[in-house]
């Protein structure tokens, strides 16, 4: 079985090695070919066109940044749909819009072509350690074809219905990413600012109801240190819980605290934040109340 995998970037460049370290042949595309030599060096076999590596897989698999970017690579002349054989089977790991999931899914099946939206959670790591949680959409028998390949990467393999699901699954996950971080992030800068130790302060709440895994991530790995390289960006997040509100508005609700946590994303990517790590929301709150939420231990 060949793989094919357009998209390799800090999540897809580690999907690519675990495939190729369980003995499967994978060929990589990037917009970017440069950012594949590495890959190339670990055994993938590199295509400069989406076209030609779609012609050649049975299986195509996409992790990419924005649902244009999905639309794009799938259902361009040049793309996926346009140029996979028949019976080829596309997974993307993307985050994105149901609707967009059900679009290609469609778009697919008038192709004789299989698609399965199955994004992720559980970052660099997760993919790293084998420890990911897929939500996956679409057909329950491609799903099941599909399943040995999901578990070289994910742990947690959930499958939750027809296309969309998945993608539907994610977003509320991303929701609970995006009102935690918030919430975590304005609880520590208020303490800072109230004359509490922000390192006793995480360390008392870290073992109180008031936990989360966000908490956790943020505090430890980010921010009482200050060092926010991205695992997963702030702008990523923003796109991730304004699609989820939309998702949100659907059900008939009128407020509800994903609007709060949208626009405060927005308003970190206003202040030039938007490739830092997702905790990197937490500085204009620190610039509001002149406070630094920091480790003296750092």
């Amino acid at each position: 079985m060949k793989i094919g995998f357009i998209g390799t970037g800090v999540m897809g460049s580690r999907m690519v090695k675990q495939f190729l370290s369980n003995g499967y042949r994978v060929m990589v595309y990037n917009r970017s070919p440069e950012k594949a030599a590495a890959l190339v060096e670990y055994g993938a076999e590199l295509r400069t066109e989406i076209s030609s590596l779609s012609q050649e897989c049975d299986v195509i698999c996409t992790c990419l940044a924005m649902p244009d970017d999905v639309q794009q690579v799938y259902l361009s002349g040049e793309g996926v749909l346009a140029n996979a054989k028949p019976k080829a089977v596309c997974i993307d790991f993307t985050t994105v819009g149901a609707d967009t999931s059900r679009m290609i899914f469609e778009a697919a099946r008038d192709r004789d072509i299989s698609f399965l939206d199955a994004p992720v959670s559980g970052g660099p790591e997760g993919v790293e350690q084998g420890t990911l949680t897929i939500m996956v959409g679409g057909e329950s028998s491609v799903f099941e074809k599909m399943e040995p390949i999901l578990r070289i990467i994910g742990e947690f393999v959930q499958y939750l219905g027809a296309s969309g699901a998945g993608s539907i699954a994610k977003l509320i996950n991303q929701y609970l990413v995006a009102v935690h971080s918030i919430a975590a992030s304005e609880a520590m800068v208020a303490g800072t600012a109230l004359g509490l130790d922000p390192e006793k302060l995480y360390q008392l709440l870290k073992v109180s109801y008031g936990d989360s895994r966000m908490l956790r991530r943020h505090m430890e790995g980010f921010v009482l240190s200050r060092e926010f390289a991205p695992g997963g960006a702030v702008k990523y997040v923003h796109k991730d819980v304004r699609l989820a509100n939309q998702l949100f508005a659907e059900t008939g609700m009128k407020q509800f605290l994903g609007q709060h946590a949208e626009s405060s994303f927005a308003e970190a990517i206003e202040q030039g934040l938007a490739d830092l790590d997702m905790s990197a929301v937490i500085l204009p709150l620190e610039k509001e109340c002149e406070v630094i939420v920091e480790s003296v231990k750092k």
